[in-house]
């Protein structure tokens, strides 16, 4: 007799549906996988002998055969032993074929237990596409599966509770899909921060379009203080934004049952000692910090420190917004669009141009530093602002700064006016804007164009950040609300790039 039950499996960040057939012969006792299993999926032999005999079932004593379809797809994970487990027991008689429109996955412990595992979510979606109607998972996978939509999660807690259900001996209450609440979270604030004035404004500006920026000051100056509270005052994620990051954090096993969905804007932060692997994407196929910043924020802080192909791994995927990795395991492409915030030094001791402290590093040293972060790399950044060291009556003042709720309404405001005239186009900010859509929202007047021509030519400008200086400029505008690019919007925003490096 030939069974066959359906599951998913994960490819990349996203499912497929696979199918479990068992087959049943005479001959030497056997339980063999085929289908491209790796080491997890071979060891579930053991994990489904234990399961079947601690539940109180007679495991068959023939020869088996599961293979996984398709069988040219190599099959990864733990996710797979519950309808392997399903599949012996339908192919031996012990219990009646499951519908046609249900599926299954789950890790099995020796006990009978299901176990969470990695990628519910993008399996969820992929048995919905299916047309799969009862999903059957962990519970702990349940929560995180059911916000995948229509679909009908049922939460499984053990052998024992499944079979009961498949007999019709019990019920199993279906999972709600968790509610989203864009409440403010309590987490750093900008009234925190004391002075910076003019580098809370470069952050406002790049939040509100989307820019990257780059800050550079000396030690102590509130870099990472400021960086670490940009996520405060981003927009709110769509339910489209939130499913693509939870499906890229559900791959990469860092949802849980207590945090089955990422409804904030990730904020990631890889030490300068990170690899390029790790920065793109691991041997394994995992999602590198690149794709866990999506819809949110990648900091790099002290950037000249980080290595070279660390560095230039950037370019291309801020330019397209995905990244493909090859692996000897197979290739893979991942979405990558998020906000590149960078902070460094002006100098390797800290100290150059500061007002009181002695820089110590010699001419020769000073460009050899500076020369790290490539000029490719500095084109693709939108905004660079000085973050000057702070003056003692500032760090004493007892002035309340402006929280980011306040900025954030702005930023709200800003971002709703791009969403309307951007609609249609498949962009939803201005630092996404293509060549038709800047030359349709950023035309510059005869003032606005003699003060550009001036730029480009004095600051000896490429076309790519010609470009930029005109997507800040616009966001700029949108945050004034003003419908066209006004001398003071593009001003701005050529001061942005004034800062040699």
């Amino acid at each position: 007799m030939v069974s066959r039950i359906r599951t998913l499996g994960i490819r990349g960040i996203g499912g497929y549906e696979v199918s479990v057939e068992c087959s049943m012969s005479q001959g030497l006792p056997g339980f063999d996988i085929v289908g491209l299993p790796d080491a997890a999926v071979k060891e579930a032999r053991e994990r489904v002998h234990a399961a079947i005999k601690n539940a109180g079932l007679k495991f068959p004593v023939c020869r088996l055969t599961v293979n996984l379809a398709p069988a040219d797809t190599k099959k990864a994970g733990t996710m797979y032993d519950l309808p392997i487990l399903l599949s012996v027991l339908t192919a031996a008689g012990l219990i009646s074929c499951p519908p046609e429109d249900c599926a299954f996955f789950g890790e099995l412990s020796l006990s009978g237990q299901l176990r969470p595992v990695r990628g519910a979510l993008p399996m969820a979606l992929a048995a919905e596409r299916a047309g799969i109607r009862q999903l059957f998972v962990p519970e702990d996978n349940a929560p995180e599966a059911a916000f995948a939509g229509s679909l009908e999660v049922l939460p499984v807690n053990n052998l024992g509770q499944l079979l009961g259900y498949l007999r019709g001996q019990c019920e199993i209450e279906p999972a709600r899909a968790p509610e989203i609440s864009h409440h403010a979270a309590a987490g750093p604030d900008f009234s925190e921060v004391k002075g910076q004035e003019n580098v809370k404004r470069a952050l406002e500006v790049a939040a509100a379009g989307g820019h990257n920026i780059l800050m550079i000051g000396p030690p102590g100056a509130g870099k990472s203080m400021l960086a670490k509270r940009l996520v405060s005052i981003l927009p709110d994620m769509s339910r489209e934004e939130t499913l693509e990051t939870t499906e890229i954090h559900s791959v990469s096993g860092l949802t849980s049952r207590v945090h089955p969905v990422v409804d904030t804007r990730p904020f990631r932060s890889p030490h300068h000692s990170t690899s390029a692997a790790a920065l793109a994407g691991g041997s394994q196929l995992q999602p590198g910090e690149m794709s866990l910043a999506h819809n949110g924020v990648l900091f790099l802080d002290e950037l000249p420190e980080f290595h070279r192909d660390v560095r230039e791994a950037l370019r291309q995927p801020l330019e397209d917004g995905v990244v493909t990795v090859s692996r000897a395991a197979g290739t893979a492409t991942y979405p990558s669009r998020f906000m590149l915030v960078c902070a460094m030094n002006p100098c390797r001791c800290g100290w150059h141009g500061h007002p009181t402290r002695k820089c110590t590093c010699t001419e020769t040293e000073l460009r050899r530093y500076r020369a790290r972060v490539s000029g490719p790399l500095l084109d693709r950044i939108d905004i660079m602002v000085e973050v000057p060291a702070l003056e003692y009556a500032e760090l004493s003042g007892k002035a309340e700064s402006e929280p980011s709720a306040a900025i954030k309404k702005r930023v709200d405001a800003a971002r709703e006016v791009q969403r309307s005239r951007l609609a249609g186009t498949g962009v939803d900010c201005n630092a996404h804007m293509g060549p038709k859509e800047l030359e349709r929202c950023c035309a510059l007047g005869a003032e606005c164009s003699a003060l550009m021509e001036g730029a480009y030519k004095a600051m000896g400008l490429t076309a790519r950040s010609y470009d930029r200086i005109l997507r800040v400029a616009r966001t700029i505008a949108d945050l004034d609300g003003s419908e066209s690019i006004e001398p003071a919007h593009l001003a701005e925003a050529i001061q942005y790039r004034t800062f040699e490096i």
